[in-house]
């Protein structure tokens, strides 16, 4: 069972029917005593980071994920989800991350080296680039995703960067060490190639819940 962190800054009905078409039992909780029965866990985010770690630091929720991560429990964060496994953000002036993994969370400039100018957000669809191999990843074959967000990782580690895709910058598309992993994009909303994504993480989590 997959366990949905409901800190209510997550998009949550897309990704509760995501793991429903997968046919994987979950619940939505921001309960600790609930999310500790969960195999798994899932850390969904749209918003500021600041807001986000505010919250999660309020409801000592920050503090459970560090433990369940570094007791083995497999995470999943996508989108802002997957920024707070960092260290820190610039978001609305320096923030500390969760610290799961080595990086900082910093902004699209919106001017290219030229001169010239793109949008920010970055939303819509790239394609990605696979540079390491991962369970989350396998079978999985490269196509576009579907991105929403105005900041980026810049990784401590390049060995943590699973997947990538391009805008303006290389782009930590999927991250990932250990039990931790991360998606930028929306894996819930990025058709075939998200859901294979999905369905791994689920195989990983089902794994480890019969084990």
């Amino acid at each position: 069972m997959i366990g949905i962190i409901d800190y209510g800054m997550g998009n949550l009905y897309s990704v509760r029917k995501a793991l429903e078409r997968l046919g994987c039992p979950y619940i939505v909780s921001g309960d600790q005593g609930e999310l500790r029965r969960a195999d798994g866990l899932l850390l969904p985010g749209v918003g500021s980071f600041r807001d986000a770690m505010h919250i999660l630091n309020e409801t000592g929720l920050a503090d459970f994920i560090r433990e369940a991560a570094r007791g083995g429990t497999p995470l999943l964060g996508i989108c802002l989800g997957m920024q707070l496994l960092f260290d820190e953000s610039e978001e609305n002036g320096p923030t500390e991350g969760l610290g799961l993994l080595r990086g900082r969370v910093v902004r699209f400039s919106g001017v290219t080296k030229t001169g010239e100018r793109y949008k920010v957000p970055h939303m819509g669809w790239n394609r990605l680039r696979f540079h390491r191999p991962s369970p989350l990843l396998h079978g999985v074959r490269e196509g576009h995703v579907y991105f929403v967000h105005s900041y980026y990782v810049v990784p401590g580690d390049e060995d943590v960067v699973l997947a990538s895709s391009e805008y303006d910058v290389d782009v930590p598309a999927v991250v990932g060490r250990g039990n931790v992993w991360g998606a930028q994009f929306h894996p819930e909303k990025s058709g075939a190639v998200g859901m294979s994504i999905l369905r791994n993480y689920v195989g990983i989590v089902a794994g480890r819940g019969n084990g």
